[in-house]
């Protein structure tokens, strides 16, 4: 029997649909409004860089353009809507899920640990009473308030002393939680203090029904996926897992299986809920509107997905040196109704007050014209308003 097939403008509309960027951008950002969107993306990625604005900031921008970072700032620190930990990043999640990361402490108490040794960070597993009894004296802590007379290591992003990574572990494994951050810098408290009882591990862990959720509603915020996909969403289920939920969903005809067009055309076998492609073909189209998405958006979180759905390879250059990369150090893709048509190089010059642009690099079947122009210097000044600055500058020579 013939799958039903998806095709790929179809695809498109329900993806977008699912990361809530099929509707026009607009409504409130902040509160429980905040929360029911942050929900509804599963977790927001958090990143320090701040050309024009952090990532997280970015991402709920580009939905909410009332939305401002003291928004989520009050939500996650005051209003304990969300929760930071884990994903395949670090990320805040809203605070309802936190029992279905009982499984993710769980795992990652025996893996960090020995990953953690393996990368010679000597003598951190020592430190863990020390730590714990210093959280406990002193309240909420950071990196700076620990070990400060031990030795760090060899350099970089691991130049963690033992109770700084005393910290990190024991946050991983769930001892401890994030309760805000300071200039970025994470501030830890015992978990027993931070969260309600009755979200916080007990004695045991149902892996069975953690696994169930994970895949559930991953499927849910994908629209369709691999169970490979499915299971780096949340990145805690393992592959296996995901596979064989995948299967037994399918057997009892809770799922089924499809063939969705890729953007060059080729068709890919995924798994999805059944009416899904009656459901995809109803949605509108998105608004032509031109909207920055932030490199971490969740829509562009798995690169090779992007790239079969919207045939937009991106890859951020950030560690790439100067001389090698093709773009930018943080370039910014450029969503247009259900097209990626390009990315944009730029950076806000708060000392002159304005939002400059370097480059704009159209993609190849994007034809540049005055009304798109015109759409992209609506957005940028949205985006400027954003971050905090008056006027846009473009650069001599910025369309590529």
């Amino acid at each position: 029997m013939a799958l039903q097939r998806l095709g790929n403008q179809g695809a498109r509309r329900l993806f977008l649909d699912r990361h809530a960027l099929l509707e026009q951008p607009s409504g409130p950002a902040k509160g429980a409004n905040l929360l029911e969107l942050i929900q509804r993306l599963g977790f927001v990625q958090l990143d320090s860089i701040n050309t024009v604005a952090r990532a997280h900031d970015v991402i709920l921008f580009s939905r909410r353009p009332g939305y401002r970072s003291k928004h989520l700032k009050h939500l996650y620190e005051r209003e304990r809507g969300l929760f930071e930990h884990w994903t395949h990043d670090a990320a805040v999640i809203p605070m309802e899920f936190y029992p279905h990361w009982h499984l993710r402490f769980q795992r990652d108490t025996e893996l960090l640990r020995k990953r953690w040794r393996d990368w010679r960070r000597d003598g951190f597993e020592a430190q863990f009473e020390t730590v714990l009894q210093h959280v406990r004296d002193h309240g909420p802590v950071s990196s700076s308030d620990v070990g400060k007379d031990e030795k760090k290591g060899s350099g970089g992003w691991w130049d963690w002393h033992p109770s700084k990574t005393a910290l990190e572990y024991l946050w991983r494994s769930g001892a401890l939680t994030v309760v805000g951050r300071e200039g970025f810098q994470k501030r830890y408290d015992l978990t027993e203090r931070v969260i309600e009882e009755h979200l916080r591990p007990g004695t045991d862990c149902d892996a069975a029904a953690t696994v169930n959720w994970l895949c559930s509603a991953a499927l849910d915020r994908l629209g369709f996926a691999t169970s490979g996909e499915i299971a780096a969403f949340w990145d805690t289920a393992s592959a296996a897992e995901a596979k064989a939920w995948c299967a037994e969903q399918l057997r009892q005809g809770e799922l089924e299986e499809i063939e969705v067009e890729q953007a060059d055309g080729n068709l890919r076998k995924v798994f999805t809920r059944p009416d899904t492609v009656e459901r995809a073909e109803e949605l509108r189209p998105p608004p032509g509107r031109m909207r920055v998405l932030s490199p971490f958006d969740p829509a562009l979180r798995d690169r090779k997905r992007a790239e079969r759905l919207f045939g937009f390879h991106y890859r951020i250059e950030v560690f790439t040196p100067a001389p090698k990369r093709r773009y930018g150090y943080y370039v910014f893709p450029l969503l247009e109704g259900a097209r990626l048509a390009g990315r944009i190089d730029m950076k806000a010059d708060r000392d002159a007050d304005l939002l400059r642009v370097t480059a704009v690099w159209p993609e190849r079947d994007v034809k540049w014209s005055a009304a798109r122009t015109r759409r992209l210097e609506a957005e940028l000044d949205r985006v400027a308003r954003f971050a905090g600055v008056t006027g846009v500058a473009f650069s001599d020579g910025w369309l590529r």
